[in-house]
């Protein structure tokens, strides 16, 4: 071998020992994008609460409805059945639950359903105008159909989960019908520091 080969040799090595192999997700790597920032809703116990109230923990937003007959409640179970597979880590998990539907669901009505999931599950709220904010930073898209002034509606609404990493970024998004074992390894990458 002469030293040109060698030399190659060397410098193939070092560009390769150089290339560190980024984690992979199952979920769609999100991370660059500016979702969040303006995210400041109260939670079902009146708290004001924004992600930089997380820091440290991984952050899972998930924008629905207490009313939902499909989407929400399978997406929180969803959600919690992943914090179990992560086992004492889960404790480093956030949930946060954005409304969609402010006039129905009250703080009360929040606490509810987010207990009948899980207790550290928060459910936020805000004003139409506020929520509307929150939506549109997060390009969340929702629209109410049926007897709005009866209070007989529902809301379509984008289904999937904006998960953020322990430094506050958005990281993944989770479409609805991920599984929870999928979302659990993503999990665990994430508060492992990828």
């Amino acid at each position: 071998m002469n030293w040109r080969h060698l030399l190659l040799l060397c410098m193939t090595s070092l560009c390769l020992a150089a290339c560190e192999r980024g984690a992979s997700f199952n979920t769609t790597d999100v991370t660059g994008a500016s979702y969040g920032p303006a995210l400041r809703l109260a939670d079902q116990n009146g708290q004001v609460r924004s992600l930089t109230d997380f820091r440290g923990k991984v952050v899972a937003v998930f924008f629905g409805y207490t009313n939902c007959p499909d989407v929400c409640p399978t997406s929180l179970a969803m959600l919690k059945d992943a914090r179990a597979l992560i086992g004492p880590d889960a404790a480093r998990v956030q949930v946060l639950f954005v409304t969609v539907d402010p006039q129905r669901d009250t703080p009360e009505r929040l606490k509810m359903y987010m207990n009948a999931f899980d207790p550290s599950f928060l459910g936020l709220s805000g004003s139409d105008a506020e929520i509307a904010t929150v939506a549109r930073e997060f390009k969340v898209i929702y629209e109410k159909h049926g007897d709005i002034a009866g209070g007989r509606y529902s809301v379509d609404h984008t289904a999937g989960c904006f998960i953020f990493g322990p430094d506050g970024r958005a990281r993944l998004f989770a479409r609805h019908g991920e599984t929870a074992s999928r979302v659990a390894v993503d999990l665990k990458l994430l508060l492992a520091g990828h």
